[in-house]
């Protein structure tokens, strides 16, 4: 409560400085902390690009609050990578072995409290100067072909999903999800139409991994592959994306392999070759259409990056020579499922190293679309691999626990 009156008192001054002095279009409200440090730093940027509030005989400085902190905020210890963490442990007078130890309690052993390490020094872990960040695990629900899907709740109460999918021969691929909700209003993906859009953190998106890495112990498996395809899109969120690969990456944690890593977008072309240089993950592009005109109407991003930009950028991508692309086309019956998209397909990837994974449309309640006929996909396929290009069509997993491709929302769906 005494946040909430600083913080607008603070405002309520600051205003009262720019009121009558800056009218321009310029003039922006802001919420600050009530840091003192971030105060005063908050007020200096204003008052830099902003001089002209600072003329005359006005008020050159805001009168000190009484009782406002200099502490900052915990660092979130379980979002930095090792070497990060290094530089945080040596900022605070430790050696660096201090932050190997770290590392390995929350990234090895998934543990999540600080009194649960045994060899770390309380004088370190600090509750004002570090926290552990991360999900608690609300539920989880078991389909009938042994896909689980994870229900998992922010500290803000926010939900997001995270799904385990069996694959065979002691194979599992999790589905991870980048944000709660996605903006880029695909109009097939249950997960846009969520009123709630905003990132997860990086501790967010490896806790994940880890929750899941809880379950598959307790029957003596484990997850081997990863799948950035579950909520959002994880090259909106791209620098908590690119900061857990490569902590999950890192071989004194998760320890996950390159090539066991898939991060989907919807084709933020700007972004792509940028991503392609940061993480040596493997890359998949949602397609999902072979006009300009039909992807509009599905994807509203291709109105920023159209089919042929997106093409080029792809054929431009840095890959190892036995690497490949995975192109998604999730097949909306009656859509894009054609005799002429089969055709046009093959002509739009010319040039681009690439397998195609066809998804037949997973059904969710309220959605316009149906699944195509087992035909369609059937001559999608034989064309397709006609054309020499490997193509595999993806088997629905979860459909009975709203678990499959396309159905995440962060409603508790029943059995």
């Amino acid at each position: 409560m005494q946040c909430n009156v600083l913080r607008h008192t603070f405002l309520c001054r600051f205003e009262s400085v720019a009121r009558g002095r800056d009218t321009s279009a310029n003039h922006r409200k802001v919420t600050f902390s009530v840091d003192r440090i971030t105060l005063s730093l908050a007020y200096h940027v204003y008052t830099s690009s902003n001089p002209h509030v600072m003329n005359k005989d006005t008020t050159t400085n805001i009168p000190p609050l009484s009782g406002v902190s200099s502490i900052p905020a915990p660092m979130d210890v379980k979002g930095l990578t090792r070497e990060q963490l290094t530089e945080w442990v040596r900022g605070h007078g430790q050696k660096p072995y201090r932050a190997e130890q770290l590392f390995k309690w929350m990234h090895e052993k998934g543990v999540r409290a600080f009194e649960d390490m045994s060899n770390i020094p309380n004088s370190l872990v600090d509750p004002h100067r570090a926290q552990i960040g991360g999900l608690r695990l609300e539920k989880v629900l078991q389909s009938r072909d042994g896909t689980r899907k994870m229900i998992l709740q922010r500290a803000n109460g926010e939900r997001i999903e995270s799904v385990i999918i069996p694959m065979g021969e002691d194979r599992f691929t999790q589905c991870v999800s980048s944000q709660v909700g996605c903006k880029m209003a695909c109009s097939f993906c249950a997960t846009a139409q969520m009123p709630v859009r905003s990132n997860l953190t990086t501790s967010e998106i490896v806790d994940q991994v880890y929750h899941a890495r809880d379950i598959m112990e307790q029957d003596g498996k484990r997850v081997t592959n990863l799948v950035y395809m579950g909520m959002g899109e994880p090259l909106d969120n791209f620098d908590n994306v690119v900061q857990s690969l490569k902590i999950l990456l890192d071989q004194k944690g998760a320890a996950f392999g390159s090539r066991r890593i898939t991060v989907s977008t919807v084709g933020l072309a700007q972004r792509i070759m940028k991503f392609g240089e940061a993480v040596p993950v493997n890359l998949a592009v949602s397609l999902n259409a072979t006009t300009n005109e039909q992807r509009e109407q599905i994807m509203p991003i291709n109105r920023a990056f159209p089919i042929e930009k997106l093409m080029d950028t792809l054929r431009n991508y840095p890959l190892s020579p036995r690497r490949r692309i995975y192109i998604e086309y999730v097949m909306l019956g009656g859509v894009n499922d054609s005799n002429e998209d089969a055709a046009r397909l093959p002509m739009l990837l010319k040039g681009v190293r690439a397998k195609i994974n066809l998804i037949p449309f997973n059904p969710w309640p309220g959605s316009e679309y149906k699944s195509p006929a087992d035909e369609r996909v059937t001559y999608f396929l034989d064309k397709l691999m006609k054309a020499g290009i490997q193509t595999n069509v993806r088997q629905p997993k979860g459909r009975d626990i709203e678990a499959a491709c396309g159905m995440l929302d962060g409603i508790q769906a029943p059995i």
